[in-house]
C-alpha cells in the first residue's frame, strides 16, 4: 500500500475519545480524526452541528455535499453521503446528475444552484457575487451562512480524507446502521 496515516487502535486512544467514538457509527473518518486528540471533539461537534442542528434542509444539504465530494474526487465522502442523501430523499437519478464533470444544469433550478455553490467554493474558494446574491435571496442570511459553512466543512473533510488516505469500511455502515445517527437521518 502507498503511504498513509494509520487508523489508531483503541489501546492508543485516551479514554474520553474512545468513549466518544463508541457512541458513533464505526466510520473510519471518525477514527482517523482521533489521531489528533486536541482537535477531535471540535471536529465531531462541528460536523454534528451541520448534520443535526442546522436549520438548512437536509436534502438540499446532501445535494451540496455530494457535489463537493464529486468535485474534490473524494470517494470516501461520496460513498458515505450517497447513503445519507438517499435517506434524506435525494433520488438515484439526481445523484447521477450530480456526478457530472461539467456544471450541473440538469437538476431543478434550486439543485443546480446548490451544485454551483459547491463548485465555486470547492474550485475557486470564493463564492461569486451572483451566487451569493442568489442564495441570500433564496435562503436568507442564516440559510446562506449555513450552506456556505456546510460546503466549506465538507471541503475540509474531503481534503482530510484524501490526504490521510482514509479507506472505506468493508461494509456500508450507514446503510446497515440502526443507531441514533441513521435514525435521525431517516427522520
Amino acid at each position: 500500500m502507498s503511504a498513509h496515516i494509520p487508523l489508531p487502535d483503541d489501546e492508543s486512544l485516551p479514554p474520553e475519545i474512545k468513549e466518544r467514538l463508541s457512541s458513533r457509527p464505526p466510520l473510519n473518518v471518525f477514527r482517523m480524526a482521533a489521531n489528533a486528540p486536541a482537535s477531535f471533539n471540535g471536529f465531531i461537534d462541528f460536523g454534528s452541528s451541520i448534520m443535526f442542528e442546522s436549520e438548512f434542509d437536509p436534502r438540499k444539504r446532501e445535494i451540496a455535499v455530494l457535489r463537493v465530494a464529486y468535485v474534490t474526487h473524494s470517494n470516501y465522502e461520496w460513498t458515505q453521503h450517497v447513503a445519507v442523501a438517499k435517506m434524506t430523499g435525494v433520488t438515484e437519478e439526481e445523484i447521477e446528475k450530480i456526478a457530472n464533470d461539467g456544471a450541473v444544469t440538469t437538476l431543478d433550478e434550486e439543485g443546480n444552484l446548490l451544485c454551483r455553490v459547491a463548485d465555486e467554493i470547492s474550485r475557486d474558494v470564493k463564492l461569486s457575487d451572483d451566487a451569493l446574491a442568489q442564495i441570500l435571496d433564496s435562503y436568507g442570511t442564516r440559510g446562506a451562512t449555513e450552506l456556505i459553512l456546510c460546503v466549506s466543512y465538507y471541503n475540509m473533510i474531503s481534503r482530510f480524507l484524501e490526504s490521510t488516505r482514509v479507506e472505506l469500511e468493508d461494509e456500508s455502515i450507514l446503510e446497515n446502521d440502526s443507531g441514533p445517527l441513521t435514525d435521525h437521518l431517516k427522520g
